[in-house]
């Protein structure tokens, strides 16, 4: 089976081919709230034309942080993919995720599809790390299970922020600066967004592994998110990278609630 998956967050949208847990194909757009139905359909279909026969696409599951853009794309798959069988990750899709929080309901779609498949492709208890708008945190068990998690700020609206207070400061590219200690401005933010950002990630990361309890070692702790190549090298508790993760879980979670 062909399984188009689209993660829609607050800032991208990512679109991907699925076949039988293999990305086939994946592209990277903007979240553009203001974008129709019909518009979502047109660039779907432009970038499908490159990878596949439409006619192929045996199914379609999409999960989203933005309600007004989730609205649009229902839309869509109603007026221009209505043959298609389509899974859109909301109360009452089966996961097989138990999530144990106060109010399950306030977990976004996109943490819970990370937790499915990280509890799919990783044994033991399992921390994924999503840098993307924010960076969260999202502890699974070695049950499978959602036990919780943190939300910070992302790598990218921590620097427009200070783009934007401060009266010197300005958005810069984020790469390794000459030294920690630097000698003009640009590496001075340069330092303390990736260095700084990545010792964020390890302290929080290491609280999360004391409170679990699990002996040292036996805990994945995964990144994923198009923000996570740029701390890779310089976050010392993490053991593995999936760029795809949600794309792999939006599959399984259409193939669970695909109609039979």
């Amino acid at each position: 089976m062909t399984v188009l998956a689209a993660d829609i967050g607050n800032s991208h949208t990512v679109i991907g081919i699925l076949q039988q847990g293999e990305v086939a194909a994946d592209w990277r757009v903007s979240t553009d709230e203001r974008r129709t139905s019909d518009e979502w359909a047109v660039l779907v279909r432009g970038l499908v034309a490159g990878a596949l026969d439409e006619a192929d696409l045996t199914g379609i599951a999409v999960c989203s942080t933005v309600p007004a853009v989730l609205h649009e794309w229902r839309e869509m798959l109603t007026a221009h993919f209505a043959d298609v069988p389509a899974v859109v990750v909301e109360p009452g899709i089966r996961t097989g995720v138990p999530v144990l929080m106060d109010n399950p309901r306030e977990v976004g779609a996109d943490r819970i599809i990370n937790a499915l498949a990280a509890a799919h492709l990783f044994e033991g208890p399992t921390v994924v790390v999503d840098f993307g708008t924010a960076t969260t945190f999202d502890v699974v068990s070695a049950r499978g299970e959602y036990i919780g998690g943190a939300i910070a700020p992302g790598l990218e609206i921590s620097l427009e922020a200070l783009g934007r207070r401060g009266a010197q400061l300005r958005k810069v590219e984020i790469l390794r600066p000459r030294n920690v200690i630097a000698k003009n401005t640009v590496e001075a933010l340069q330092s303390g967004m990736l260095y700084g950002y990545s010792s964020m990630v390890d302290g929080l990361t290491t609280r999360m592994l004391a409170e679990l309890g699990e002996p040292s070692g036996s805990v994945n702790v995964v990144a994923t998110g198009h923000m996570a190549p740029i701390v890779l090298d310089e976050c010392g508790t993490l053991t593995s990278f999936a760029p795809h993760l949600t794309l792999i879980g939006l599959e399984i979670v259409f193939h669970r609630n695909a109609p039979a």
